[in-house]
């Protein structure tokens, strides 16, 4: 047990300060109960801290701060990245992270092509939501969430000045990925969007 422990502990060493560890990533230690006990070991002397069900990381540790935690935002892309999965964020979400809105959601809905699922991150749930290859298709990754953003306020909800905002976004959107998303969005979405092409 004492090895399996020891060669996890050397692979978080060889591993960035606040990454997202998961017991798949030292599989090659030993068998999956050897390294449940061995992250548990390590959980419990404060060398990783965990974060969710099988969720661990090491803080960074800020001099003026204290110890940091990895957001919640990577902590949904370290998931999408270990089950090859894609995400896209929607909803208050998608409003929070183009600027649109200063409430930070404590429930983060992405949209996935993998298995639905709610995974709780200390007080933040993170909840995937299964969709068609067709929404998860966007190349541009301000329109792709304006697009979410836009479906979250409504049909002839949206401000002019919310209006302004949006189209100064999309106008830093290379101009292909753009013209693709487009196609893929409600009709009264590509109205709003199209003037970003002008």
């Amino acid at each position: 047990m004492y090895g399996v422990e020891k060669q996890v502990k050397d692979r978080v060493l060889g591993r960035k300060r606040g990454a997202v560890l998961f017991p798949d990533d030292f599989e090659i230690c030993g068998s999956s109960e050897a390294v449940r006990l061995a992250l548990h070991r390590l959980e419990k002397e404060g060398f990783i801290r965990r974060l969710a069900h099988g969720i661990y990381y090491r803080p960074i540790i800020d001099d003026l701060i204290g110890e940091l935690r990895p957001s919640v935002e990577e902590v949904a892309q370290s998931i999408a990245k270990r089950d090859k999965i894609r995400l896209m964020p929607t909803g208050a979400y998608a409003l929070n992270a183009l600027g649109l809105s200063t409430q930070v959601p404590m429930k983060l809905v992405f949209l996935t092509d993998g298995a639905p699922r709610i995974i709780q991150v200390g007080k933040v749930t993170i909840k995937l939501k299964k969709t068609t290859p067709k929404v998860l298709s966007a190349k541009g990754k301000i329109s792709s969430l304006v697009i979410q953003a836009l479906k979250e306020i409504g049909k002839d909800k949206i401000y002019d000045e919310e209006e302004v905002k949006i189209l100064g976004l999309l106008k830093k959107e290379d101009p292909k990925h753009l013209i693709h998303d487009i196609s893929l969005a409600p009709v009264w979405i590509q109205k709003i969007m199209k003037k970003a092409l002008n």
